[in-house]
C-alpha cells in the first residue's frame, strides 16, 4: 500500500472518531436538556421555609366572690430525650443538669436513663413540667447542645441530631383549697384531644353545668418563616393568635364564709354521729346562694374510694319527707284562700284527765282506718293558728287543709315550687313527688276527710329535696315572692370582660299579707316554740323544725331526718336558711339528737353566729339587752 493510500485511510478513521464523539456529546446535551426540562415540571421537595407553632389555651377558673380560685387549670409539657444521640461520657452531666433545673429527684431520672440506654430510643422523662421548669428546661436543651452531650448519627444515611425537646403536653385541673366547696364544684374527666394533648370535661357539678362556658377556649398560633435555629421570624406575612383560655364563673358564695360553715358542719356531724349535714344560706330577694355546704366532702385531685357517695350534690339529688317543716306552707295555702279566720279556735283531741304539770294526754284524731296524734301535749282543749305553727300540730294542721279541695291543695303545693325543679345552677336536680292530684279528691263528693291531703301537710307521703325547702321558704322571708337561687354571679372572658346573666323573674306565690302572716308565727316558733334555741338577740328570726322518718323502698327505716328551715334578718339583709341532719345518732346513742330542736336548731343558731362575725348580719341591741 502507497503512503497516500495510508494517510487517506488514516483521515477517513479520525473523521470517523470525531463523528462519533460530536453525536455522544450531542446525544448527552440532548439528555441533559430532557433532565432539566423534567425537573423543571416535577413537583420539587425543597424544606419549608415556614413553621407553624401552636400554644395551648386552658379551661377558666371558678373564683369565689371574695376572689379566692376554687378551681383553675395550668400548662403542663413532656420533656423526652432519644437516648441514642446521648453521649456515653456525659450522661450523668445530663442527668445532673435535668434533675436540677425540673426539680424531679436525680433518683427518678437516672433510673429511666439507664433503663432506656438497654434498649435505646424515644424516652419521655416526664409529662407532668409546668409552665415555670419547661422555660428553664428550654434554656437548658440550648445550653445541652453547646456541651456535645448530645452527638448526631446516622439514621437511613443522614446525618442527625436530636437532643432535650420539650413540649406541651396539656392540661391539669387544681383544685387550690381541696375539698372546700365540693361536691358542689364538682370534678372533671381526663381525655385525649385531636392532637394528642391531654384536655379536661366536667363531669358534675359546677363543672358540669357550666362546661361549655370554661372549656370555650381557642389555642394560640404563630406562623412565619424560619431562620437557621428553626425559630420564628416574624414579618409582615406571619400569623399571630394569641391564645384564648376558656371563661371563668365568679359565684356568689365567699370563700371564707364557706370554709367557715364547712368546719362547723365537721363538728356537728362527729358530735351527732350523723351520717351527713347539709346548710344552705340564701338571699330572700334575689336568689343568690352565699353558701352551700356539706359535711361530705371529697378532694376532686384525690377521690377516695370510700368517698363515691359523696359525689352527689345531695341538696339537689336527694329527695327525702320534709316532715313538719311542710306545715307553714300548708297553713299559707289555707289563708292565702280565706278558708280560716284570725282568731278561730281547733279542737286538740286531747280528751283525757290532766297531768300534775296541767297537761292534757297527746290528741289523737281518727283519719279512716288511721289515727293521727300530736307529738306535744297541751295545757288546753283548743288551739289557735299560731298554736298550729308555734308547737307543730298535726291534728291542727290536717283539720285545716281539709277546706281545700283536692285540686287547689295539689296547685298550692305545686306553686311553692314542689315537683318543679328550682333552676339552680347545677346538674343532676330531682323534683321530688306529691302524690296524684285525683288521690287529693278522694271523699271530696262525701264530705270526708281527705288522708293524702293530710299526711301531706305535715310532711310525710310526699319527698321534698334541700334545695326545694329553701326555695319555699324564701316565700315567707320576700313578701309572698319566690325566687330562683343562683351560685354563679356572673362569666369573666379571658379579656376580663363580665358578663352577667339575665335575672329570673320572681314569681307571686301567696299574698303579701299571708306571707306576713306566716313569717309572724315562724318568729313566734324561734322565741317560744320548737325553734326556741335559734335566738340570736338584735335580729329577726323564725323557723319551723321539722322530724321524719327514712323511706326506703317503700318501707320506713329506724332513720330519721332532723330539718329547720327559716330566716335572719337585720335592718338592711335578709337570707333564708336551711338546715338538714341525716340520720343523727346513727350509731345508736343520744337519741334526743333524732329531734330537730336538738340537732338542725343548733347548727342554724351556729350559722347565724357566723353571718355575724363575718359581718353579712348585724344584730340592733337596745340599751337594756
Amino acid at each position: 500500500m502507497s503512503s497516500n493510500q495510508t494517510n487517506n485511510l488514516e483521515n477517513i478513521t479520525k473523521t470517523k472518531k470525531i463523528a462519533i464523539l460530536f453525536f455522544f456529546l450531542i446525544f448527552l446535551l440532548v439528555l441533559l436538556i430532557i433532565s432539566v426540562f423534567n425537573s423543571t415540571k416535577k413537583q420539587r421537595r425543597l424544606p419549608s421555609l415556614e413553621t407553624t407553632k401552636k400554644e395551648l389555651a386552658v379551661r377558666g377558673d371558678i373564683i369565689s366572690s371574695d376572689n379566692f380560685k376554687i378551681a383553675s387549670s395550668k400548662k403542663l409539657y413532656k420533656a423526652s430525650i432519644d437516648t441514642r444521640f446521648l453521649n456515653e461520657d456525659k450522661k450523668e452531666l445530663f442527668i445532673n443538669l435535668f434533675s436540677i433545673y425540673s426539680d424531679i429527684p436525680k433518683a427518678k431520672i437516672k433510673k429511666k436513663v439507664y433503663d432506656s440506654l438497654k434498649h435505646p430510643g424515644s424516652l419521655v422523662l416526664s409529662y407532668n413540667i409546668d409552665s415555670r421548669s419547661a422555660k428553664n428546661l428550654k434554656e437548658l436543651s440550648y445550653k445541652l447542645r453547646r456541651l456535645d452531650v448530645f452527638k448526631a448519627i446516622k439514621i437511613n444515611g443522614n446525618k442527625i441530631l436530636q437532643g432535650l425537646d420539650i413540649i406541651e403536653s396539656g392540661e391539669k385541673r387544681i383544685n387550690s383549697y381541696q375539698n372546700s366547696l365540693t361536691p358542689v364544684v364538682g370534678y372533671i374527666r381526663k381525655y385525649e384531644s385531636n392532637n394528642e394533648k391531654t384536655r379536661v370535661t366536667g363531669i358534675k357539678g359546677l363543672e358540669s353545668s357550666y362546661n361549655a362556658i370554661l372549656n370555650s377556649s381557642k389555642d394560640g398560633i404563630l406562623k412565619g418563616e424560619r431562620d437557621v435555629l428553626s425559630y420564628i421570624s416574624f414579618n409582615k406575612n406571619s400569623i399571630i393568635k394569641n391564645r384564648e383560655d376558656g371563661a371563668s364563673i365568679v359565684l356568689n358564695i365567699p370563700l371564707k364564709l364557706q370554709k367557715t360553715i364547712e368546719m362547723q358542719l365537721d363538728y356537728y356531724k362527729e358530735k351527732f354521729t350523723a351520717d351527713e349535714i347539709m346548710v344552705s344560706i340564701m338571699e330572700s330577694d334575689t336568689g343568690k346562694i352565699l353558701s352551700l355546704a356539706t359535711s361530705n366532702r371529697f378532694n376532686p385531685e384525690d377521690i377516695k374510694k370510700e368517698e363515691i357517695p359523696y359525689l352527689k350534690v345531695n341538696a339537689v339529688e336527694y329527695a327525702f319527707e320534709p316532715g313538719s317543716i311542710i306545715k307553714p306552707v300548708a297553713l299559707a295555702m289555707v289563708l292565702d284562700k280565706d278558708r280560716a279566720k284570725k282568731n278561730e279556735l281547733l279542737f286538740a283531741f286531747n280528751k283525757g284527765s290532766k297531768n300534775s304539770k296541767g297537761e292534757f294526754p297527746r290528741g289523737r284524731y281518727k283519719l279512716g282506718r288511721y289515727s293521727i296524734k300530736d307529738d306535744h301535749r297541751f295545757t288546753k282543749n283548743y288551739l289557735t293558728l299560731d298554736d298550729v305553727i308555734v308547737y307543730s300540730s298535726n291534728i291542727g294542721i290536717l283539720q285545716l287543709v281539709q277546706r281545700l279541695s283536692g285540686e287547689e291543695f295539689s296547685d298550692g303545693m305545686k306553686s311553692f315550687g314542689f315537683t318543679e325543679k328550682t333552676g339552680i345552677d347545677l346538674t343532676n336536680e330531682k323534683t321530688g313527688y306529691i302524690p296524684e292530684v285525683y288521690k287529693f279528691k278522694a271523699g271530696e263528693d262525701k264530705q270526708e276527710d281527705n288522708v293524702f291531703k293530710a299526711t301531706v301537710s305535715y310532711g310525710q307521703g310526699m319527698t321534698s329535696t334541700f334545695m326545694q325547702a329553701i326555695r319555699a321558704y324564701s316565700v315567707f322571708n320576700n313578701q309572698g315572692n319566690m325566687t330562683t337561687p343562683k351560685l354563679v354571679s356572673h362569666v369573666l372572658t379571658s379579656d376580663n370582660e363580665k358578663l352577667f346573666f339575665n335575672p329570673q323573674p320572681t314569681k307571686r306565690v301567696i299574698s303579701e299579707k299571708t306571707a306576713k302572716t306566716i313569717k309572724r308565727m315562724l318568729i313566734q316558733t324561734v322565741k317560744e316554740g320548737t325553734g326556741e334555741n335559734a335566738a340570736v338577740a338584735g335580729l329577726e328570726i323564725g323557723g319551723k323544725t321539722g322530724t321524719a322518718q327514712i323511706a326506703d323502698k317503700g318501707r320506713y327505716q329506724k332513720k330519721y331526718i332532723s330539718s329547720f328551715f327559716g330566716f335572719a334578718n337585720d335592718k338592711e339583709h335578709k337570707y333564708t336558711i336551711g338546715v338538714t341532719v341525716v340520720n343523727p345518732s346513727a350509731s345508736g346513742k343520744y337519741w334526743y339528737y333524732l329531734y330537730a330542736s336538738q340537732s338542725a336548731v343548733p347548727v342554724f343558731k351556729k350559722v347565724i353566729e357566723s353571718l355575724v362575725k363575718l359581718d353579712y348580719l348585724k344584730p340592733q341591741l337596745d340599751e337594756h339587752q
